[in-house]
């Protein structure tokens, strides 16, 4: 099976926003490829114009017994929607203490949602069981967070400057969902009808900023004031 590789827009957020952006994205992602049928939750972001869906429990049907998304059986209506979140709010915690620094106040990291799916293998006549991971489909997700201080005053020029930069991160975000409803929306024939799962990890991959910040930092130096 071919793995489907999506690259979501390069996300830039004050710190404050990160853990609130990246809960959007990735539910939103989850809510939409979840292996069978599930209720939605509106969520209204706190600090964004923004309201998406997540999955919902106690939506009134009878508990069934099912393999959950992170591979544990459960009972669907009652602990589904706990253990999604305890792994999405885990991978972003993890996120946060993997950035690098990649400039004055500036730190990268990227994140990857992976679906897969158990497929066990027979070896040497049958008498040998394997079971392997097949993965077929990825979220990429770069997100570089600024922690310039924004202006804390009330004039006019610092009013403004505060908007520009919410304005500015909003619209990332809006346009990073707006990617993933134009993927979701498009062809389905590399998901598979079986029950599969889910991770969420870390990687590091190449960044030009941050090659062009160490070549910076690394430079000999070319006069000599002394």
């Amino acid at each position: 099976m071919n793995c489907r590789e999506h690259h979501i827009p390069e996300l830039e957020l004050a710190t404050g926003q990160v853990r609130e952006a990246l809960q959007a994205i990735l539910h939103t992602i989850l809510f939409i490829r979840s292996p069978g049928p599930v209720a939605p939750r509106d969520v209204n972001c706190e600090g964004f114009d923004l309201t998406y869906n997540r999955i919902a429990t106690n939506d009134g049907t009878p508990p069934t017994s099912t393999r959950s998304l992170d591979g544990r059986t459960i009972s669907r209506s009652s602990s589904l929607e706990n253990d999604v979140d305890k792994k999405v709010d885990g991978a972003i915690e993890v996120f946060l203490r993997s950035l690098t620094q990649i400039g004055p106040e500036l730190l990268s990291g990227c994140l990857t949602l992976a679906f897969f799916e158990r497929r066990a293998t027979r070896q040497l006549f049958g008498l040998v069981s394997h079971e392997e991971r097949v993965v077929w489909e990825q979220w990429i997700l770069r997100v570089v967070v600024n922690n310039t201080p924004r202006p804390v005053n009330d004039d006019k020029a610092s009013v403004i400057e505060r908007q520009r930069i919410q304005d500015t991160a909003e619209n990332m975000l809006k346009s990073a969902m707006l990617k993933v409803f134009e993927i979701t929306g498009g062809e389905i024939d590399h998901v598979p009808p079986v029950m599969y799962e889910f991770e969420i990890s870390c990687t590091k991959r190449p960044d030009d900023r941050e090659h062009m910040y160490s070549r910076m930092t690394t430079l000999p130096s070319l006069i000599n004031l002394s």
